[in-house]
Order: structure tokens, then sequence, then C-alpha cells
């Protein structure tokens, strides 16, 4: 009974850790109000700024633009993993 004890509890430990960090990751739709590229930061419509990653290439973003984006917070700051223009 011992033996299957310690790998059930290791197994429930796992599952519980993978599913923890696969809920920090958000998706959020909007338009976006601004696009500062030079401080890597998207600023939608409804007030909220996404920092972007440093190899974050441009596929056009402008004002207007409806945009897909995955997130996560990374401290106080919501660090954004992929943006997509939708149409």
């Amino acid at each position: 009974m011992r033996k299957l004890l310690v790998p059930a509890a290791a197994a429930a430990f796992l599952a519980t850790s993978a599913l923890t960090f696969a809920a920090t990751e958000q998706h959020t739709t909007g338009t976006v109000k601004s696009y500062d590229s030079k401080a890597q930061s998207l600023t939608l419509a409804d007030g909220s700024v996404y920092m972007l990653p440093k190899t974050f290439k441009d596929p056009g973003l402008k004002a207007g633009e409806k945009v897909s984006i995955n997130w996560e917070m990374k401290g106080s700051t919501k660090a954004a993993d992929q943006v997509m223009i939708t149409k």
C-alpha cells in the first residue's frame, strides 16, 4: 500500500502544478488605442496596457485594429506572449 501512496501523491502534485500554470495564461480581445514600438507596449481602447517581448515583430498594428492577445501577469505587468490582428 505504501508503495502506491508515494507515486500517487507525486502524480497528484504534478497534475495540479500543470493546471495552475495553464490557468495563469489569459486571452483578451480588443481594439488598439496605441502601439509604442520603442517602449514595446500596446494600449487597448479600454485603457489596459500590455508589454510586448523584445522579439516582437509588428504585424502592422495601428489605432483601430482589432487584436487578440495571449498574456500573463508578471508582477504588476501584463506581459503579452502573442498578439494577432483579427478581422
